[in-house]
């Protein structure tokens, strides 16, 4: 391990962290989903995004949009086969970055709300390094962001503190999860420009970065 490194172990999210997602596939993959099934529903770009910070995906759909159990249900099955056909592109930058802090020792952790099938698919298309642990959606509910089994599961398996660990997020359930693993928190700003995001962001987490370009050099 690299003891020039500032942090032993990056802990990535996925979507709109690496891979520009939400915008491009996530966010249409809902509008065909409701043109089917809930033509009464009208959501546009960025009520998705802060619902998808505050309170978070399984909130939005219920609480905000309306969803029962069985629709929630039918909505990920909607939702996982859109994503099969639509592979979501690496921010610029973030391969080189990746590419770089792994050739000097780091190790990279992906904890997500997409499924690891997926999470590795898109590694592997974007030609990003091979992430050395993966925790996706299909981990059992309770484990899920924000709850910190994850964290807790990275540093027993690579020996860690919390304090050698770096969370990138853009969302409030990463932010949740590392604070409740004492681990320090980096927001990823570069997804969209939605004040209430970039406010709370701002004003609470240990590191914020506007362009992927600030992360690379604040992580070099």
């Amino acid at each position: 391990m690299n003891n020039d490194l500032k942090f032993k172990c990056l802990v990535l999210d996925h979507d709109d962290t690496v891979v520009n997602s939400t915008a491009t596939i996530h966010y249409p993959a809902f509008l065909a989903y409701i043109e089917e099934t809930h033509k009464n529903i009208q959501v546009d770009l960025e009520d998705y995004f802060s619902y998808n910070f505050e309170p978070g995906v399984i909130g939005m759909f219920r609480d905000i949009y309306g969803l029962n159990e069985q629709e929630m249900v039918e909505e990920e099955d909607f939702w996982r086969e859109y994503v099969k056909d639509h592979i979501p592109l690496a921010y610029p930058g973030i391969p080189e970055i990746l590419w770089d802090y792994k050739k000097r020792g780091g190790l990279i952790a992906v904890v997500s709300h997409s499924y690891s099938d997926y999470i590795r698919r898109d590694y592997a298309y974007n030609k990003l390094p091979e992430p050395d642990i993966v925790f996706g959606w299909d981990l059992e509910p309770e484990k899920r962001k924000p709850d910190p089994f994850a964290l807790y599961e990275i540093e027993k398996k690579f020996h860690l503190c919390p304090e050698e660990m770096l969370v990138l997020d853009d969302l409030k359930p990463g932010y949740d999860m590392a604070r409740s693993a004492g681990v320090p928190f980096a927001a990823a700003g570069w997804a969209n420009d939605v004040a209430v995001i970039e406010t709370f962001m701002r004003k609470n987490c240990d590191f914020y970065f506007k362009t992927v370009r600030e992360f690379g050099d604040f992580i070099k």
